[in-house]
């Protein structure tokens, strides 16, 4: 069961008008989420005492999430010890593409679920044992709903847009906006051939969350993707000054 997705939920609204379905929902919510923080800060404990920095993917189908994380990998990966978490709900297909690039990754097929969570992050890690002073990138379940509200531990959360699905995303889906540390609006070689609003989807994301990062790249073509690396190797050397490496 899932809080967000309305599978289970107790309120649901119809043409505006709201429906209530039971009294259950608050209490599970709290149970679910107290329970996933609790993971969370266990997850957060070990990167941290291994000066790794995590971020989390996140976006919709076909936002070229996979693609963005594979260049990264391979452009960058005599620069950093780097490794994958990667979520879906069936099939290895992606975990595929990222290991033919050398780096180590470790598939979660979530079946039914909606998103990663804390505790699948936990069981990954230990098999997976990072290197100290390494890159983790989890790459979460196509979804711009529920993992939203899953803290897994990580440092950082990079929301990715593409042109191709409209700049009003981060008014339809404000939660996930609101909480990510970075959007990352992706393929923008596209722009003269979508009908797709730039300055308006800067404008919708900072309403919904004003401090939020915007880079504008193409992963396919390579613009703006070394604005990207850069903001990599910033948060990377933030976490080193932390712990004093």
């Amino acid at each position: 069961m899932c809080l967000d997705c309305g599978c289970g939920s107790d309120q649901i609204s119809i043409d505006n008008e709201s429906h209530t379905c039971g009294s259950r929902r608050i209490s599970i919510e709290t149970d679910i989420l107290t329970e996933n923080n609790s993971y969370a800060a266990d997850n957060r404990q070990f990167l941290s005492e291994k000066y790794i920095l995590s971020l989390n993917f996140l976006s919709s189908p076909g936002s070229g999430k996979t693609t963005l994380l594979t260049r990264t990998l391979i452009d960058l990966k005599k620069r950093y010890e780097m490794a994958v978490i990667e979520g879906d709900q069936q099939t290895s297909n992606d975990a595929e593409r990222i290991r033919a690039t050398g780096v180590h990754a470790i598939q979660i097929n979530t079946g039914r679920g909606c998103h990663l969570d804390a505790h699948m992050i936990g069981h990954a890690l230990e098999k997976l044992q990072p290197q100290e002073n390494s890159l983790l990138f989890i790459e979460n379940v196509g979804n711009l709903v529920c993992p939203a509200s899953f803290d897994l531990g990580e440092a950082y959360k990079v929301v990715i847009l593409s042109t191709t699905e409209g700049e009003d995303k981060p008014l339809k889906y404000p939660d996930m906006f609101h909480v990510a540390d970075v959007m990352i609006i992706n393929k923008i070689d596209l722009l003269p051939y979508v009908e797709f609003d730039l300055d308006k989807c800067i404008e919708y994301a900072r309403r919904v969350n004003p401090e939020i990062d915007i880079m504008q790249l193409s992963a396919t073509k390579g613009e703006g993707l070394v604005q990207w690396y850069e903001w990599i190797n910033v948060q990377r050397q933030k976490v080193l000054l932390v712990e004093g490496v």
